[in-house]
């Protein structure tokens, strides 16, 4: 199976940039497209981006579009997040998701185990 590790969370001041990444590994072909997901505390997990295989295709929510940025490099297993013009409401824990690049949770196999964002005021 395929095992998914996100780092770059941290602590950031509203304007400030972040850059999220995601190492797939494990005995498999390709987990094809990949997603990004957050979830604040006692909220549901929303989607965020998503990106095809090739990278040729990526999807926004409309709450991050223009301000964060999806991006893959296979070579190297690694999936992007790159999150300028932070806001507060950006607030999450943060999760990568491979095998779909749909907006739908459930249609993801694999998931990370999540990294922190806070955004102050």
């Amino acid at each position: 199976q395929v095992q998914l590790v996100e780092s770059g969370g941290g602590l950031v001041q509203a304007g400030g940039s972040l850059r999220l990444s995601c190492v797939a590994s494990g005995r498999t072909f390709s987990p094809g497209g990949m997603g990004w997901f957050r979830q604040a505390p006692g909220k549901g997990r929303d989607f965020v981006a998503s990106i095809n295989w090739t990278g040729t295709s990526k999807y926004y929510a409309d709450s991050v579009k223009g301000r964060f940025t999806i991006s893959r490099d296979n070579a190297k297993n690694l999936v992007y997040l790159q999150m300028n013009s932070l806001k507060a409401e950006d607030t999450a824990v943060y999760y990568c998701a491979a095998g779909n690049i749909a907006t739908t949770p459930r249609l993801y196999e694999y998931w990370g185990q999540g990294t922190q964002v806070t955004v102050s005021a």
